[in-house]
């Protein structure tokens, strides 16, 4: 399968990458920086129609990543104008090139942030899903949009030049850039597999070692309890990079995830603790 991504150069098309040569697949990146050499890639913006056009010649799907984040956002770095152009025209531009070509698979990363007050981010992301509902209505295509929590991986460092940094994000409620990943793989199984009669909107979080019980009975025993039940030899550790064991985490529902796809998150709070445990600052190893 030839699968393009939109945006491909960026963290999560660069962690597709291998995961799709492993398959089989040919991954065919469209961004306006060139990424990691490791596949196919060509050079442009989705706003330009004729170099679209020609990036989705052969391909069986597409998976649309391209777009400003909540971060271009918070740091002004992009206007309300930006947003429009590239996360909500942009989206338009690619449902419109795949239909003219009769490409009727396509996978569409949203976000979590639609369900919060109203921020450009959000509010693009929301015209966007629209648009993706309504190619899906109309030209009969089979659509998957997911909605995943903020997926920013730790190794990069133009966001967080710590791996303590990242790990006081992810803290508050994130998701495996890794997790991300495996779900797009799955969503792309699935429609090889059948045709959908409705749009798919899928929420990924990450896995918990924390049960509904102790969700339900959070810290009942004192603050931190709840972590030490699970984490004790993390306790300290935590407390020394400012991870405060008493936060209670809030766990989104992934059931329609798990029952569509078969979503299975392997990272978990375990996973962090055990990184910082072993590595440090460093963060573990990255190949990127």
């Amino acid at each position: 399968m030839k699968v393009l991504l939109t945006g491909g150069a960026g963290d999560l098309g660069q962690t597709l990458v291998p995961g799709l040569l492993a398959r089989g697949d040919t991954p065919v990146i469209l961004d306006i920086r060139a990424p990691r050499p490791a596949s196919a890639f060509i050079q442009g913006s989705i706003l330009d129609r004729p170099t679209l056009r020609d990036a989705l010649l052969g391909c069986n799907a597409i998976v649309h990543i391209a777009g400003w984040h909540g971060i271009h956002e918070e740091r002004g770095e992009k206007n309300a104008y930006d947003f429009f152009d590239l996360n909500v025209r942009g989206t338009f531009e690619v449902f419109e090139a795949a239909a003219a070509l009769g490409i009727n698979r396509i996978v569409y990363i949203s976000t979590t942030s639609v369900r919060t007050p109203d921020t450009l981010y959000a509010r693009g992301k929301r015209l966007a899903e629209q648009i993706a509902e309504d190619y899906r209505r109309c030209n009969d295509m089979n659509v998957i949009i997911l909605r995943p929590r903020g997926f920013i991986p730790f190794w990069n460092r133009d966001v967080y030049t710590r791996y303590s940094d990242w790990a006081r994000w992810f803290w508050k409620g994130a998701v495996h850039i890794d997790d991300v990943a495996s779900a797009v793989l799955l969503s792309l199984d699935l429609m090889s597999r059948r045709s959908l009669d409705q749009t798919l909107t899928l929420t990924l979080d990450s896995a918990y070692e924390y049960t509904d019980a102790d969700l339900e009975h959070w810290d009942a025993d004192g603050a931190g309890s709840t972590f030490r039940k699970y984490y004790p030899e993390y306790y300290d550790l935590a407390l020394s990079y400012g991870l405060d064991p008493a936060v209670k985490p809030f766990r989104l529902d992934i059931s329609e995830t798990v029952r569509w796809l078969g979503y299975k998150p392997s990272y978990s709070l375990a996973c962090l603790l055990a990184e910082l445990a072993a590595h440090g600052d460093r963060g573990p190893p990255h190949s990127g």
